[in-house]
């Protein structure tokens, strides 16, 4: 009998432990999403010339459609290809894309 309660406590302590991971994660997602919302849209023509040399490189077919700008000089641009998908990257003020 004794078994029986060390096993359903030890159980219970492990089903709680997995939630406190979850609620962790879920602020980290949400905090990360607020970050994305600081762009600002800027006309193409004002994009750095390295950012419009990356999508002229990795994107040949593509056309900016909007360009937006944060404060840390990050790219925000809608993008469609000629075959009619869309999409948006995320670039550095180098050319370099960037996860967001």
């Amino acid at each position: 009998m004794r078994k029986v309660f060390f096993i359903l406590a030890l159980s219970l302590g492990s089903v709680s432990a997995f939630a406190q991971d979850t609620e962790a994660t879920v602020e980290a997602v949400a905090t990360e999403a607020v970050a994305q919302d600081d762009f600002a849209e800027i006309a193409a023509s004002e994009l750095p010339e390295a950012v419009t040399a990356a999508v002229a490189k990795n994107y040949p077919t593509a056309t900016i459609d909007k360009a937006y700008v944060n404060e840390a000089k990050q790219f925000k641009l809608e993008v469609s290809l000629e075959d009619g998908t869309s999409g948006t990257l995320y670039a550095d003020e180098n050319g370099n894309w960037i996860e967001m």
